[in-house]
């Protein structure tokens, strides 16, 4: 059976139409009555240029005033919102656009050049594409949506797989509504907590909060980007309360507060996107900086395991135990042993689109990590080889694919390797053709093309040959050995 629920910003309008629900850099405020207004307008402005319930409507947006608007327009629409990350090269946003089956493409108009050259090797055309600012702001009416049905896909966003080719991941109304319960039970709710959003509104992280935001009615502080000059200011002065990060923004943030300490008020530093460094928490712990490691990934709509505010300080690098309404193993011999992480719960997305739906609840994250004696988790690697780099998720076999279209590159192989500000950057290691030369200007240039900029190589060796297992697979792991021997 479908489950209803009442439309969550109808709800917020009913029982708190005056209440602040987004603060913006700027100073301007939107209560949750002028949130849903401008979010139902929008709606009507979509359903007059063609938009319809079902249709996968793509949106290309920063963490910007029109972000909130036009995510809840989807959903008074009953269109599934492909969020498209903004730091793809054209090619890369034209794989999503065709795979996802996207009929509208929505751009804000700084983003408008990047979307047009995205259109022009799909099947979209221009009548398919618009601005946010060109779209027209209708009166509302009555065949908008009123409820949510917690079983229809409300939103599709991308990761890759270990393949290196991206996967969309559906998410329902009802991933998103118990990744936000869930959460509330773990970490409690105050009717004083304001919650920072300074990620991107189009990963999963950031997208929670939006969702955080009007299933609790809590305000939120809607930052463009991230400044650890701006976001320690609003934990000193302007009464947030909880702010989520992940390891490089926590460093960041420490080396900008110096000798200053956050009020009291202030209770979760959420930190997430990979393991971080012991000593980086100890450091946290020392200036009484309450971070609750987490972890989760897009598939479990956010965050899954949490360490609780109880055990904050008592099991430092501890990602806690699963969230209410979640489960959590590792797949071990012994209690205590490293294995693969395995989850299951109402917030785990049923699977990819397009793809086969798995058979079993239990999601196979890849990712490996062990239980302590009292069920806690401790995070000890990603999925295989995946490269965690200032909180993307970088694919070693997307970026080797890239590198063998480059003249002259026979095999390319590509690992992490540490760096201090973004913790791993990745590493390419590249066998030549007989005679070829290695132009690495050339070879920056062709990746600026085709890649993302977190994902291009920072640097690049020319190696006799990749290191490889019986099945002739790349030991990826083993490629930066050959920098510890001096190339």
């Amino acid at each position: 059976m479908n489950q209803t629920i009442p439309h969550w910003l109808e709800k917020q309008f009913e029982l708190n139409p005056n209440r602040p629900a987004i603060e913006f850099e700027n100073g301007e405020v939107l209560t949750f009555s002028e949130l849903r207004k401008e979010s139902r307008q929008a709606a009507a402005g979509m359903k007059e240029l063609g938009v319809k319930a079902g249709d996968h409507i793509a949106l290309l947006v920063t963490n910007s005033r029109q972000a909130p608007i036009f995510i809840h327009a989807f959903s008074y629409i009953g269109a599934v919102g492909v969020m498209l990350n903004t730091r793809l090269t054209p090619t890369e946003l034209a794989f999503q656009l065709e795979d996802a089956e996207v009929t509208s493409l929505f751009a804000e108009e700084s983003l408008y050049q990047q979307g047009k050259e995205a259109i022009q090797t799909t099947s979209l055309t221009q009548k398919d594409f618009h601005t946010l600012e060109d779209c027209p702001r209708l009166s509302e009416e009555s065949e908008l949506k009123s409820t949510l049905h917690l079983e229809d896909p409300f939103t599709m966003m991308y990761t890759s797989g270990t393949t290196g080719q991206p996967k969309a991941v559906v998410h329902s109304y009802g991933n998103h509504w118990f990744s936000a319960i869930s959460s509330a039970l773990n970490l409690g709710l105050s009717s004083h907590d304001k919650w920072l959003l300074c990620l991107p509104v189009f990963h999963v992280g950031g997208f929670s909060i939006l969702m955080k935001n009007v299933i609790y009615g809590m305000p939120i502080s809607l930052f463009a980007s991230f400044d650890e000059d701006k976001v320690n200011q609003q934990i000193l002065h302007n009464q947030v309360t909880i702010v989520s990060v992940v390891t490089v923004m926590l460093q960041r943030l420490l080396d900008n507060l110096e000798e200053r300490f956050y009020p009291s008020a202030f209770r979760c530093m959420l930190l997430g996107g990979g393991p971080a460094p012991k000593p980086l928490l100890e450091e946290a712990h020392d200036k009484s900086i309450p971070v609750f490691q987490t972890y989760g990934m897009t598939e479990t709509s956010s965050q899954i395991s949490t360490l609780s505010p109880g055990d904050a300080f008592r099991k430092v690098g501890s990602s806690g135990k699963a969230l209410h309404t979640a489960d959590l193993i590792v797949e071990a011999e012994k209690p205590g042993e490293v294995g693969e992480i395995l989850v299951c719960g109402p917030m785990v997305s049923d699977g990819y689109y397009k793809h086969q739906e798995r058979k079993s609840p239990w999601l196979r994250t890849g990712d490996l990590g062990y239980l302590d004696e009292e069920g806690f988790l401790y995070i000890v690697d990603r999925v295989k080889d995946v490269i965690i780099s200032g909180g993307e998720n970088v694919y070693p076999a997307e970026i080797e694919s890239v590198l063998t279209g480059i003249r002259g590159v026979k095999e390319a192989g590509v690992a992490g390797v540490q760096d201090n500000q973004w913790g791993e950057v990745p590493a390419a290691f590249l066998v030549m053709e007989p005679e070829a030369e290695a132009d690495v200007k050339e070879m920056y240039e062709y990746c600026t093309l085709h890649l993302a900029k977190f994902k291009i190589p920072h640097s690049f060796h020319v190696v006799k040959e990749l290191p490889r297992n019986a099945s002739n697979k790349i030991l990826r792991r083993k490629l930066t050995d050959t920098l510890k021997d001096g190339e």
